[in-house]
């Protein structure tokens, strides 16, 4: 049996998110559609961690236990045949038969694309969520840095069928930063794990900041706040990517044991 780790890029914007749900168009269950074309057997693909419905990857991470003796190469092209146009597999790589990529994940990075533009491309209009509003970007950006650091993020978060488990809701940010270019106000974010539309709903709370109804103290007591409040309001699922899940010494192709799991999600 081989366990292979595959690279994959998508446009959510016509799937329910990653995960599979019975009769719902959504990456994972193109992805598991294709490999029974190739394997002739059920199998299942693993993911990184679970975007929502509308959300984009630039470089979700999945791997997959097969039998099948085709070369990596061959096995990219295939998928790649295979796949709806808006998923595309760019690295297909032999890994540890025990490799798992939430698991052995360290953290992950998101993008959330903002353009503040009067008018927005229709061209970019999938990819980004336009908010020409009045808001001082300035405020937005230093609301961003107050981020880093570990807290209890279930302000930020939404129900979750997980919640029954009482997991821990506390997340480590590593970096927490927006940038204005020209008309694009991005924000990048890279943590130990993510909640269900934390994220999107980081960023609802930053607009707020950048409009003046969110200040320092307040961002600062909604992390240390009862769970029944919620930050937000949620932005669109259209602006955020998944950009990158890192590893660190957790390499897929050598590791030899499984890892404390670290990323949740």
């Amino acid at each position: 049996m081989r366990r292979i780790k595959l690279t994959i890029a998508y446009d959510g914007t016509e799937y329910k998110g990653w995960q599979v749900q019975p009769g719902l168009p959504t990456v994972q269950g193109f992805l598991e559609a294709a490999f029974l074309d190739i394997e002739k057997a059920p199998v299942h693909v693993a993911g990184s961690g679970r975007t929502d419905a509308g959300v984009h990857a630039l470089a979700q991470v999945a791997a997959v236990s097969i039998r099948n003796p085709i070369p990596t190469r061959n096995l990219k092209k295939a998928l790649n045949r295979l796949l709806p146009f808006d998923i595309r597999v760019n690295a297909v790589e032999e890994a540890h038969e025990q490799f798992h990529p939430r698991f052995d994940a360290v953290s992950k990075t998101y993008e959330y694309r903002l353009h503040r533009g009067e008018v927005c491309s229709p061209f970019a209009r999938r990819y980004l969520h336009h908010h020409p509003y009045p808001m001082d970007d300035s405020m937005f950006i230093e609301a961003a840095s107050q981020l880093v650091g570990e807290f209890d993020f279930s302000c930020f978060s939404a129900s979750d069928d997980r919640d029954a488990e009482k997991r821990s809701k506390v997340r480590r940010i590593f970096d927490s930063e927006a940038i204005l270019t020209g008309e694009r106000l991005i924000y990048r974010v890279t943590g130990s794990g993510f909640l269900k539309h934390m994220v999107r709903n980081i960023v609802g709370t930053l607009l707020e900041a950048g409009k003046g109804n969110v200040d320092r103290e307040q961002l600062r007591w909604l992390l240390t706040a009862p769970p029944n409040i919620k930050a937000g309001p949620t932005a669109p699922a259209s602006g955020l990517f998944l950009t990158e899940v890192h590893y660190g010494s957790n390499d897929p192709a050598t590791i030899g044991t499984r890892s404390k799991p670290t990323v949740d999600a």
